[in-house]
């Protein structure tokens, strides 16, 4: 007895990479905007200022994780998260007590999603060609 779902062509799968890459970026571009919102709370630099960088750095990330598909969007997430960790090396020159501890903070954050990143590229490529070989070496019945 089959059913429908045996005898209908198997779906395409989600790419591991891609599924990694892109949940990468949006988590990192939640984290942008609370570090954002402590940045503007501390006026470590002009609220205009703030508000420029960090809502440009966590809208281009959303937006960089949707161009996974497109080619160069593993290029331009790499070079958003060299960004990031820029704009983060760019806090210890605020002129405010804490500046260090936070811009501290932001640059273990951002070196933390990088390590992430190469992570979600390295696995989710390897899983993609496992499941490739799997499938090859299984071919639908």
């Amino acid at each position: 007895m089959s059913t429908a779902a045996s005898s209908a062509p198997t779906a395409r799968r989600r790419s591991a990479r891609h599924t990694f890459a892109a949940t990468m970026l949006v988590l990192e571009a939640f984290a942008v905007f609370f570090a954002t919102l402590v940045v503007f709370a501390l006026q470590m630099a002009p609220a205009a200022v703030v508000w420029a960088v960090g809502g440009a750095l966590a809208v281009t990330l959303v937006l960089a994780s949707g161009l996974l598909r497109r080619p160069g969007g593993y290029v331009a997430g790499s070079v958003v998260q060299a960004v990031v960790l820029a704009a983060s090396i760019a806090l210890f020159g605020a002129p405010i007590d804490d500046a260090a501890f936070v811009a501290g903070t932001t640059l273990v954050v951002a070196l933390v999603f990088v390590g992430l990143w190469v992570a979600a590229l390295r696995l989710g490529g390897r899983i993609d060609r496992e499941r490739a070989e799997w499938d090859a070496a299984h071919p639908a019945g």
